[in-house]
């Protein structure tokens, strides 16, 4: 299976670091995060990449060359003007016809197993799984329920959970059809497409790590995580 990795955001949550550096090159421990997630594509039995550039590519193009010494092959696009989450894969779309193919954002963080997700994906009927995880936002207020103006319930700051996209997704070629050329074109277009074209999607449920380094309590949060190649997983459940 070949991966897709999208790397051309400006990471702007992040600033004023990615001033610098763009995301996927922001270090985690002595690492840069894009070099954990090649290393975990890896291990997980990828061999042939696409990392989809914009914003200061140029150094994540310095910093990965052709892959060879993650024993990988590495391709890359360059976006002229921002094309959206999704709108890059068009760039590739010649390469990718050949199979179920996994999309990926360049700042995720995760144990996810690669297998059991592409196996569960090839067992449903629709042409994309996103990978899911429970996040549990903490409200800031006090929430009212009313019924006619009449409060009927109060919640003071509560904790809702959500299942939330991990940044990471299963694909077939034929989701093309439904991605425009030469245009932005995020997720959220494509899942509102679909849901009012009726054609299915899926999630995978993840109960492992998951960290989404855009965000800055997760950046923090993955220094503290030793990210031993091998001992990724039991230190992660650990954390």
């Amino acid at each position: 299976m070949k991966a897709v990795i999208q790397c051309g955001g400006k990471g702007t949550r992040l600033r004023p670091y990615t001033a610098v550096l763009p995301k996927p090159l922001m270090p985690i421990g002595s690492r840069p995060v894009l070099e954990l997630l090649l290393k975990w594509l890896r291990r997980n039995g990828i061999r042939e990449v696409f990392i989809t550039t914009g914003y200061l590519g140029h150094l994540i193009r310095s910093f990965c060359g052709n892959g060879e010494q993650w024993n990988l092959k590495i391709v890359y696009t360059e976006e002229i003007e921002p094309l959206g989450t999704i709108g890059p894969l068009t760039l590739v779309r010649d390469r990718l016809l050949d199979g179920p193919f996994l999309v990926l954002n360049g700042d995720v963080l995760t144990d996810l197993n690669l297998s059991q997700f592409a196996s569960f994906h090839r067992r449903q009927p629709g042409p994309v799984t996103i990978a899911t995880a429970v996040r549990t936002i903490k409200m800031d207020f006090g929430v009212i329920e009313e019924v006619n103006d009449t409060v009927v319930g109060f919640r003071e700051k509560p904790s809702l959970p959500h299942l939330v996209s991990m940044g990471l997704y299963c694909m077939d070629p034929s989701i093309f059809e439904l991605i425009p050329d030469g245009v932005p074109f995020g997720f959220d277009d494509l899942m509102l497409q679909m849901l009012e074209d009726q054609t299915p999607v899926h999630v995978f449920k993840h109960n492992g790590l998951w960290l989404d380094i855009g965000r800055v309590e997760d950046f923090h949060r993955a220094q503290d995580i030793a990210w031993d190649d091998q001992s990724v997983v039991a230190e992660s459940q650990a954390a």
